[in-house]
C-alpha cells in the first residue's frame, strides 16, 4: 500500500486508479451519456426537417417519416439517459468504496506519531470527505460536464449543415471561451483550497470539543468554548464566501459573452435566409442550437465551478491522509521466527522530533524467561524503551534484536503478535466487552474469553451488568471505570498469550484486593516468558528476576530486586520512600 503516497499532490491520476478498475462500466456509461446527448441534440434536427416537410403542404409524404424519427429520438433519448443511470448506481458506489477501503488501510499503516499530531476527528472527516468529493466528481463529469461538452459538438456539427463560416466562427469564439473558463478556474484554485483546509478545521474542532465534553464541563468553559467554535467557523465561512464570489464572477462573464453569442448566431441565421440561403426550417435550427449552446456553456460553466470546489476538496484530504509512512517493512522482509523470547537493545539512539535524546548509545539485554522491571523517574526513557520494542518507533542509530533479529529488518506483523501489551492509558474499541477481551486473539471462543475474564478478575462485574458480556463500552471505554477497564486489557492480554509481555503500570487503576488477585493471574502468565514491566510502586515487582534503574536514558543500577536493596543506592532509597508512604497511610 505505500505505493499511494504517490497519489497524494496528483488527485485525478487517484480518481482514475478507482474508475480504471471498472473499465467496462464507466465506459458504458460513456458512451450512453454521448449516445443520449446525441440523440437529444438530433430531436432540433428532426423538428427542423418536420417543420421543413410540413411547409411543403400536407400532402407531402415526408412529414411522418419525419414525426417517426422524431418520436425515436425522444424515446432513445430517454431510455439512454436511464441505462447509463442504472450502470452508474453500481460503478460509481463500487468507486467510493475501494476508496474508502485502500484509504483506511493506508492510514492504518501510519505509525503512532501521525496520529498523535492530528485530531482523530479530523482525519475521519477528511475520509469522508474524499469519498464524498470522488463520488460527486464522478456524478458531475458523467451528468453535468460531458453532456454540455457533448451538447456543443454536436450542435456546432449541425450548425455546419446550414452555414460553415457561421460554424467555424462559432468554434473559434467557443474553443477561446472553453480555454478562457479553465484558465479563471485554474486562478481560483487557491481560494478553493482554502476553504477545504478551513472545512477540515472546523471538523477537527469539533471533534475535539465533543470527544473531551465532560472536561470542557468540569472546567464550565462551554461558553469560552462556543465563541472558540465561531471564530473558527467565521473563518471557514469567510473562505466559503470568498470561493462562491470568485465562481459567481466567472459565471457572470460566461454569460454575458454566450448570450451575445447565442443573439449574433440567430441574427445571421436570419439574414441569411432574407437573402434565400437557408430554409425556415434551418432558421428554427439555428435558433433551438444555439439555445442549445448558451444551455450547454452555462451548465458547463456551474458544473466546472463544482467540480473545482470538489477537486481542492479531494485534493485536500488526500494530501493529509496519503503522506509516505514513516514506518515501513523493507523489501522482502521475513517474519520473526520466535524461538527464546530474548530482547536485546544493542547502542541504541533515539529522539523524538524535535527533542533532545532520549536514548543514547544505550545497551541492554532482556534473558528469554525473564522478568525485568524498569524503575526511574518520570523522562527516564521507560516509556520509549517499550514502544520501540513494539517497533512503534524508529530507532536513529543501533538496533533493536528479539531472538538475534533485527527488527527493522522483518515484517512489523510479526513483531506486534510476538508481544502483548497493557498499557496505562487502556484503550477500548466502542463495541461489545467480549469483542474487546477478543481483540487479542479473534478466533478465540466465547468459553475461552469467559476463562481469561476470570483470570483477570472482570467475569463477576461484567456478568453483573445488565447486557453482560454484550455490553458496549463506550467511546474508548468511557461507560467502564479506570479500573474495569485495566482489568478488560489484562483480560486481553492473557488472551493473546504472546511469548513476550509488556506491561506499563498494568494494576495502577486497581483497588488493593483486585491487584492482589491480578498479580496472582499475572504471576500465572509471566511464567516462563519475556516480562518487561514499568511500574512506579515498588511492591509491584517484588516477584520479579531483575530491575533496570534508568535515569536520563541511562542505566543506573541493574540487579535482583533483594542484591540492590542491601548494594543501597538509588534504588534502596525508592525502597525506603515508598516503605514510609505506606507506613504513613497505614498509620
Amino acid at each position: 500500500m505505500d505505493h499511494l503516497s504517490t497519489y497524494a499532490r496528483r488527485p485525478i491520476v487517484f480518481l482514475f486508479r478507482y474508475v480504471r478498475r471498472r473499465p467496462k462500466a464507466h465506459a458504458a456509461i460513456f458512451l450512453a451519456v454521448l449516445a443520449a446527448v446525441g440523440c437529444s441534440v438530433s430531436t432540433q434536427y428532426a423538428v427542423k426537417s418536420l417543420v421543413d416537410a410540413l411547409g411543403r403542404g400536407p400532402a407531402h409524404a415526408g412529414i411522418w417519416l419525419a414525426f417517426a424519427f422524431l418520436v425515436t429520438l425522444v424515446a432513445a433519448d430517454n431510455l439512454l439517459w436511464r441505462l447509463a443511470g442504472w450502470i452508474s448506481s453500481h460503478a460509481f458506489v463500487g468507486v467510493t468504496g475501494d476508496l474508502r477501503g485502500e484509504i483506511f488501510r493506508y492510514l492504518t499503516g501510519h505509525a503512532p506519531s501521525y496520529f498523535a499530531e492530528r485530531l482523530g476527528g479530523t482525519l475521519t472527516g477528511r475520509i469522508t470527505a474524499a469519498s464524498n468529493a470522488a463520488f460527486a466528481i464522478g456524478n458531475l463529469f458523467i451528468w453535468n460536464v460531458l453532456p454540455p461538452c457533448a451538447a456543443t459538438l454536436f450542435a456546432v456539427a449541425y450548425l455546419a449543415t446550414v452555414s460553415l463560416p457561421m460554424t467555424a466562427a462559432l468554434t473559434a469564439i467557443a474553443a477561446g471561451m472553453i480555454y478562457l473558463l479553465f484558465r479563471l478556474a485554474a486562478a481560483g484554485a487557491p481560494l478553493h483550497h482554502g476553504f477545504a483546509d478551513k472545512a477540515a478545521r472546523v471538523e477537527g474542532e469539533l471533534a475535539d470539543v465533543i470527544g473531551n465534553m465532560p472536561l470542557v464541563r468540569t472546567f464550565g468553559a462551554a461558553g469560552r468554548e462556543h465563541v472558540r467554535f465561531e471564530k473558527t467557523l467565521g473563518h471557514e465561512m469567510t473562505a466559503r464566501r470568498k470561493s462562491l464570489l470568485y465562481l459567481e464572477k466567472v459565471r457572470l462573464l460566461h454569460a454575458v459573452i454566450t448570450a451575445s453569442l447565442a443573439i449574433a448566431v440567430l441574427a445571421w441565421a436570419i439574414m441569411l435566409w432574407q437573402r434565400g440561403e437557408v430554409s425556415g426550417g434551418d432558421v428554427v435550427l439555428v435558433c433551438t442550437l444555439g439555445f442549445t449552446i448558451l444551455h450547454a456553456t452555462r451548465d458547463l460553466a456551474v458544473a466546472l465551478v463544482d467540480v473545482t470546489q470538489h477537486m481542492a476538496r479531494l485534493a485536500e484530504a488526500i494530501a493529509t491522509l496519503l503522506q509516505p509512512h514513516v514506518l515501513r517493512d523493507p523489501v522482502g522482509a521475513a517474519p520473526l521466527q520466535s524461538r527464546h523470547h530474548d530482547v536485546a537493545f544493542e547502542k541504541v539512539s533515539f529522539a523524538y522530533p524535535g527533542h533532545r535524546p532520549v536514548l543514547h548509545d544505550f545497551s541492554l539485554h532482556f534473558e528469554s524467561g525473564q522478568r525485568t522491571g524498569l524503575v526511574g523517574p518520570s523522562g527516564s526513557g521507560k516509556s520509549t524503551i517499550l514502544k520501540l520494542v513494539q517497533r512503534l518507533a524508529d530507532v536513529d542509530a543501533g538496533c533493536i534484536r528479539i531472538d538475534g533479529q533485527d527488527i527493522a529488518r522483518i515484517t512489523q506483523d510479526s513483531v506486534q503478535r510476538a508481544i502483548a501489551y497493557v498499557p496505562q492509558d487502556i484503550s477500548l474499541l466502542h463495541r461489545s466487552i467480549l469483542d474487546n477481551i477478543r481483540y487479542g486473539k479473534p478466533d478465540a471462543g466465547d468459553a475461552e474469553v469467559k476463562r481469561v475474564a476470570e483470570m483477570a478478575c472482570c467475569r463477576d462485574f461484567i456478568e453483573a451488568l445488565p447486557s453482560g458480556f454484550a455490553t458496549v463500552v463506550g467511546d474508548r471505554g468511557a461507560r467502564l471505570s479506570g479500573g474495569q477497564r485495566q482489568r478488560i486489557a489484562i483480560a486481553r492480554a492473557l488472551l493473546k498469550d504472546s511469548p513476550i509481555l509488556l506491561l506499563d503500570e498494568a494494576t495502577s487503576s486497581l483497588d488493593t484486593a483486585s491487584e492482589e488477585a491480578i498479580r496472582q493471574a499475572l504471576e500465572r502468565l509471566m511464567r516462563g516468558r519475556t516480562v518487561i514491566a514499568i511500574a512506579h510502586r515498588i511492591s509491584t515487582l517484588r516477584s520479579f528476576d531483575r530491575i533496570v534503574l534508568l535515569q536520563e536514558g541511562r542505566v543506573m543500577q541493574d540487579g535482583a530486586p533483594g542484591d540492590l536493596v542491601r548494594r543501597g543506592g538509588p534504588y534502596r532509597t525508592l525502597v525506603d520512600q515508598e516503605m514510609a508512604r505506606l507506613s504513613r497511610q497505614a498509620a
